[in-house]
């Protein structure tokens, strides 16, 4: 069984996010995507509007996603692929290079992000619809 293991916020979920787990998913058989702790966001500097558990419910809820985990440091990602027998870590090409390191562990892919769609973009056409603070 080939594993493929992903890293992201996954707040204000969208198309662009389905279309990345299902691209990492189609990598291997069996996905595992760890979603930032609300602990590790203020760590980050990071406010996301969902809380961990409810951005962990919805990305539970995507066939593509086989299992989910918390990210809680920065520096868990080898830790992580040893404990789950990753084969392949895949990450959006925005963070191209930086994932680099883990190459000795198991494949690294940087995948294309969708066009069109982030949620900065989102939140930003909400705060300038008055939507959102």
């Amino acid at each position: 069984m080939k594993k493929v293991i992903t890293y992201g916020t996954f707040d204000l979920l969208h198309y662009g996010h389905i279309n990345i787990l299902k691209r990492a998913r189609e990598l291997g058989d069996y996905l595992v995507v760890a979603i930032s702790s609300d602990e590790f966001n203020k760590l980050k500097n990071k406010k996301a509007y969902f809380s961990y558990e409810e951005r962990k419910l919805m990305v539970e809820a995507i066939r593509y996603v086989d299992e989910v985990i918390p990210e809680n440091t920065w520096e868990q990602k080898i830790e992580d692929v040893k404990e789950h027998n990753i084969d392949v870590f895949v990450m959006g090409d925005d963070w191209e290079g930086k994932f680099d390191f883990l190459k000795d562990y198991c494949e690294v892919v940087y995948l294309p992000r969708t066009e069109g769609i982030s949620t900065t973009q989102i939140k930003a056409e909400l705060k300038k619809q008055g939507i959102l603070k």
